[in-house]
């Protein structure tokens, strides 16, 4: 990834990290909320279960220091795809991940709300945000829990006086350039090493060509992942959000 021109000491960005003060002089400039929306998810045998917030926490940090505004902690209650099937319950990649009507239930995974419940934890974290003097919230990382605030933005924004955006827009809805748009396969392992390489465990997956990793959808990991690919990703949404970003900030800070 571009590194900032900048070499200063890079900008403390995260919610739990600043003091009320800092808090306010970060609002003051550029009143951005970003939000992870993670899980905690099998991401395969060579990922951390934390991937999806991991992902997009790493991913605002950065945005964060290149436009400004906090980065709040991440969520891991996330909405899914839910199967009962002979009395046992399955959700997402348990079902995704498997031959249809073979479902398995995946070590770790222990994220799973209704879509009713999520809607209602986003509206109480939208209110304390508006409340607390955001303009603006980014919200980005599991799948459905990303789709489903995309669902809601429009009504979301007018009850709450706010402007809300995902990282998933047409010109970046790509499985080599946009951001998460596979599970646990070359996009998202590129961009955890990329992130966090201390944390991806390539040697964990067969080398037996014949022996495709289980419950990762989108092309093989072992064979297409990299972090030059990663940090590819991350400087293509990057420069997009940050136009994005920017221009919607000009917006407010002169209605202000």
């Amino acid at each position: 990834m571009s590194e900032e021109k900048n070499t200063s000491t890079p900008q403390k960005v995260l919610y739990v990290e600043l003091t009320p003060m800092e808090f306010r002089q970060r609002v003051a400039a550029a009143p951005i909320a970003y939000l992870p929306l993670g899980t905690l998810e099998w991401h395969g045998e060579h990922l951390p279960l934390g991937s999806d917030g991991l992902q997009a926490q790493g991913f605002f940090t950065h945005l964060a220091q290149r436009v400004g505004g906090i980065v709040l902690p991440m969520l891991f209650l996330g909405t899914d795809l839910q199967q009962v099937i002979d009395g046992q319950v399955y959700f997402g990649m348990e079902i995704f991940g498997f031959a249809k009507g073979s479902p398995q239930q995946l070590d770790g995974s222990a994220y799973w709300i209704t879509d009713a419940q999520f809607k209602t934890l986003i509206e109480s974290v939208l209110f304390h945000l508006a409340r607390t003097g955001f303009k603006i919230v980014v919200a980005h990382g599991h799948g459905p829990s990303t789709q489903l605030f995309n669902k809601h933005r429009s009504e979301w924004g007018r009850e709450f006086n706010l402007e809300l955006f995902t990282c998933w827009d047409t010109k970046n809805w790509d499985e080599e350039t946009g951001l998460q748009t596979d599970h646990a396969a070359a996009n998202e392992t590129s961009l955890m090493m990329a992130l966090h390489p201390d944390l991806v465990k390539m040697e964990l997956l067969s080398t037996k060509r014949d022996e495709r990793p289980k419950a990762i959808i989108g092309k093989d990991p072992r064979y297409h992942a990299s972090a030059e690919m990663g940090n590819k990703i991350l400087d293509n949404n990057l420069a997009w959000m940050e136009s994005v970003l920017r221009q919607a900030l000009r917006g407010k800070l002169n209605a202000s």
